[in-house]
């Protein structure tokens, strides 16, 4: 008889301590508890390695072999959804170096799997963990247009740019059925409410209708996400994302559909996708993009050992280099939260990097003018039930 086992170990292993810069520490074995649990067969199409427990829970459970080889009888990682019963969709913010102060997000998880999202932390709140199960235990909120439409009804409500896509992507894989950031999209157009949208999936192209009719209004753009040109890089890093060549075409059909555009260099990643910055920047101007803007790699919490397996798995030859670099730029840490430096960081190369992105998006014209949304069109919707005005 074959029987699944798990060792169970009592603290999640997130916070093993950083060896410093320039340690001889390089391979898998110098981390057991960073080590690739889950096979390759059973995480094919998905960015993590691992699924340890998130950093709430009492214990961590690794996959281990005892011999019954049951860990060869375990099923493939398959995407599931549960409903999200949130009775608000808009979540606010206080944050002193971000542009805006409002966010929707239609999911919960992602089914891109970018090894490096900054959001897989957040299913830790879920017990649950940021590795696999972020990319494959998705939560949907079906009655967000409608939850919108009851918040922007409120009489107290002031109207001002809600970002969507800040935290998980409004157009993965799943919002092809579920549909739910259209409906979002047709509620604000009926409010006459501005909105900036972050994604890394053509499907946005879907919406050009909605948009392009609320960009003529200055009440809508679009950033996509380019991190890399490179189809190999971008598939073991953005597994299920859309293809480097997708997203570029997205810009161009967005563009000239009078919408405006941005390009996200986002993240750079030194010594691995920072060489690519001009060749990005350069295509995304052919395509018809005026605006541009770059974020350095961030790792908190879960998310620098997830990388750190990633890097380890898939490039080990570089991965000394690159966390190397990434200290350099984060003060001797692999990561500094503090406001002002977490999207660019500090240092030389973190100077190098902004000087490079900046005299490239001189030179193609880029940011020479940005797209300024409005509020002045806000007309607050109706509750159900009230008469409307005759005049």
């Amino acid at each position: 008889m074959s029987r699944a086992s798990s060792h169970a170990l009592k603290h999640p292993p997130v916070t093993a301590p950083s060896e410093p810069a320039g340690a001889a520490a390089d391979s898998p074995a110098d981390f057991p508890e960073l080590g690739v649990a889950i096979d390759r067969e059973r995480r094919r199409g998905r960015g993590a390695q691992s699924n340890a427990s998130g950093r709430y829970e009492a214990e961590a459970r690794v996959a281990f072999d005892d011999g019954w080889q049951s860990l060869e009888e375990l099923p493939p990682f398959k995407t599931s959804v549960a409903l999200d019963t949130s009775r608000k969709v808009i979540t606010r913010n206080d944050s002193p170096d971000i542009g805006f102060d409002r966010s929707i997000n239609p999911y919960r998880g992602c089914e891109h799997g970018c090894v490096y999202c900054f959001a897989r932390p957040t299913h830790a709140y879920l017990g649950l963990s940021p590795g696999l199960d972020f990319e494959s235990k998705l939560f949907a909120k079906p009655e967000a247009p409608e939850l919108l439409e009851k918040e922007l009804a409120a009489s107290s409500y002031e109207p001002r740019m809600i970002a969507i896509g800040t935290n998980t992507d409004p157009y993965q894989p799943i919002e092809r059925e579920r549909k739910i950031m259209r409906g979002i999209l047709e509620v604000l157009e009926r409010a006459g409410h501005p909105v900036g949208i972050v994604t890394k999936s053509a499907l946005v192209v879907r919406d050009i209708d909605i948009l392009s009719r609320m960009a003529k209004r200055n009440l809508a753009k679009v950033a996509i996400s380019v991190t890399t040109l490179d189809p190999k890089l971008a598939r073991t890093m953005e597994p299920r994302a859309s293809t480097p060549p997708k997203r570029l075409e997205a810009l161009k059909q967005l563009s000239d559909a009078g919408i405006p555009t941005t390009v996200m260099v986002a993240p750079v990643i030194p010594a691995l996708n920072d060489s690519e910055i001009e060749r990005i920047l350069d295509a995304a101007a052919h395509a018809g993009v005026k605006e541009a803007s770059y974020v350095l790699l961030r790792l908190p919490l879960e998310v620098r050992d997830l990388f750190r397996e990633w890097l380890m798995a898939n490039y080990p030859d570089r991965y000394r280099h690159v966390f190397t670099l990434i200290r350099d730029m984060r003060g001797g840490r692999d990561y500094d939260a503090k406001w002002g430096e977490r999207m660019k960081g500090t240092g030389p190369m973190a100077w190098t990097i902004g000087r490079r992105f900046e005299i490239a998006c001189d030179k193609l014209g880029l940011n020479k003018r940005r797209a300024k949304l409005t509020t002045d069109h806000f007309a607050r919707p109706k509750p159900n039930g009230e008469q409307l005005s005759l005049f």
